[in-house]
């Protein structure tokens, strides 16, 4: 039964969906001291493995967060960071490539990624606040009353429905977003591509793979992936004609390339059929109603970039959302984070379908060598090389274009080597819109040290490292070594202006700005009263 308009609960920010993406909302936005309620419509956490790399800029987030021990130390040693293609999982590798910043550290970040199962994943985000969280409560309906949102809430075990009144709504409820539906946004893209099977079983698989570790093994009868450190695997592939019928068992036996002598027993724990898509949402914006994540935008699941492209839509919302709600920010600095982030979706789209098509091409060149009765060669020359499928650049390289980010200050331009390339390499750079390059400050504190809940002015100048600055923004100052001006591209007095979410706002080359210029520039890229 409906409760009554004085009876509704308030909050600033409702979030629906209560996977990865938005438990981390949940955790930047109590950061920021924002007020969230979190709703998911299943009665738990997810049980599946499902979502299993954490890149290195996902890493960094958490790091922000304080919980990226925490993660790692639940999560696969690096030598994991690897996939491997074999006839079966009994067999050779026939070709194999590492995985980019996760299999061992790069110079370009202070951390490294993981490969981790969702659902050990989790329970971690879910522990990282304190603010309410609804489980087995669903969304079914919205009204904009102008000044804030209405959800209508339905408890799927009592039936009982509830009213919560928002500022905002942000909605990361998956592939399938019921936000989404309500609100009629289309989305464009190829859509439902194939329907896939998940088997997670245990079975001693050591004796093959303990000497070959991998992240993901690829073979012509589906892929096998190690859940956890301390065992447990899952077997995924085109889901089969009678799959309501199917051994499980037989299946995984089958892909497994077992035989008389090396027999294995497979104990079958659950099943799940899926679709994979591929789509981008029209909008990623409508009025008080925001979306992130699988609900934004769904890509094939090879690559692991779908679940962080949605790890860094929040970290690019979550400061502004904060910034309207506490009333330094302006309404409209909202309109930037679809502006920002839609395009890095599309390239997100377009680099997973291709990350698809080349693991198919392995497979198939291996395929057809077998049905001419080719013995497996040592090494099958894979396509994308040793760049696990040219993605590093799409996940430190993204330069954002917005109203939040302003050109460099002076008439200098920007150098050809500062020139990111969105693919396969990752180039630093400090041009505004790009990710602040990371720079040791000291022996274990980096530039990305010194990003938070705030602005930070990065400046050469240790005077102007002390500058007590009075403004109605978060913001702090931290002196830069000066042996980073050149790769940094300042002058001996430039300054760089970095947002919360890490990204370059504004360069001054060569001379650091009064507090008169830092404040309008504060109010230009937060589309504060101030500016205007």
């Amino acid at each position: 039964m409906a409760v009554t308009e004085a009876e509704a609960v308030e909050t600033e920010v409702l979030i629906v969906g209560g996977g990865p993406v938005g438990l981390t909302a949940r955790a930047l936005l109590e950061r920021w001291g924002v007020r969230t309620l979190l709703v998911e419509r299943y009665g738990e956490l997810s049980p599946f493995p499902r979502s299993r790399l954490v890149n290195v800029r996902s890493m960094e987030i958490f790091r922000g967060l304080g919980l990226a021990d925490r993660i790692r130390a639940r999560a696969f040693a690096p030598e994991y960071g690897r996939v491997r293609f074999r006839d079966t999982l009994f067999d050779h590798d026939f070709a194999t490539a590492a995985m980019v910043g996760i299999d061992a550290p790069i110079a370009e970040s202070p951390e490294i990624g993981a490969v981790t199962s969702q659902d050990r994943l989790e329970p971690t985000l879910l522990a990282a606040a304190r603010a309410p969280v609804r489980f087995g409560v669903e969304l079914v309906d919205l009204a904009d009353e102008g000044d804030s949102i209405v959800a209508v809430l339905l408890d799927r075990e009592t039936s009982e429905q509830t009213r919560v009144r928002a500022r905002y709504v942000l909605a990361a409820d998956g592939a399938n977003s019921t936000v989404r539906q309500l609100l009629g946004i289309g989305t464009d893209g190829p859509g439902a591509m194939a329907d896939f099977t998940t088997v997670v079983f245990d079975a001693d698989l050591g004796r093959w793979c303990a000497d070959q570790p991998s992240g993901v093994y690829f073979t012509a009868h589906g892929s096998f992936l190690p859940l956890y450190p301390e065992g447990g695997w899952a077997w995924f592939g085109p889901k089969p004609e009678g799959a309501e019928r199917a051994d499980w068992s037989s299946v995984v036996s089958h892909a497994l390339g077992q035989n008389s002598d090396a027999h294995v027993g497979i104990n079958v724990l659950r099943v799940q059929h899926w679709t994979m898509t591929a789509f981008v949402a029209e909008r990623f914006r409508h009025g008080r109603v925001l979306l992130a994540g699988d609900a934004a935008h769904t890509v094939p699941p090879v690559g692991g970039l779908g679940m962080n492209a949605g790890l860094a839509d929040v970290h690019n919302l979550c400061w502004k959302l904060a910034g309207v709600v506490h009333g330094w920010a302006g309404p409209d600095l909202l309109e930037s984070y679809e502006t920002e982030r839609r395009p890095v979706a599309h390239l997100t789209l377009r680099q997973a379908v291709a990350n698809s098509r080349l693991a198919v091409q392995a497979q198939q060149q291996r395929l057809e060598q077998l049905r001419i009765g080719q013995v497996a060669p040592t090494e099958v020359e894979l396509p994308w090389s040793e760049k696990y499928f040219a993605q590093l650049g799409l996940v430190l390289g993204v330069s954002y274009r917005s109203a939040a980010v302003l050109a460099d200050t002076d008439t200098a331009t920007a150098s050809e080597h500062e020139q990111a390339d969105v693919g396969t390499d990752y180039v630093p750079t400090t041009e505004p819109g790009h990710r602040m390059p990371h720079l040791w400050l000291t022996g274990d504190r980096s530039t990305l040290d010194a990003l938070g809940e705030w602005f930070t002015l990065l400046t050469l100048d240790p005077a102007h490292g002390q500058r007590r600055l009075t403004t109605p923004w978060p913001l702090r100052v931290e002196t830069l070594p000066r042996e980073y001006a050149d790769r940094c591209s300042l002058g001996s007095d430039g300054a760089l202006l970095v947002r919360p979410d890490g990204h370059v706002g504004a360069r001054w080359r060569d001379s650091a700005p009064s507090d008169s210029a830092l404040h309008g520039v504060l109010a230009a890229i937060t589309g504060s009263a101030a500016a205007r």
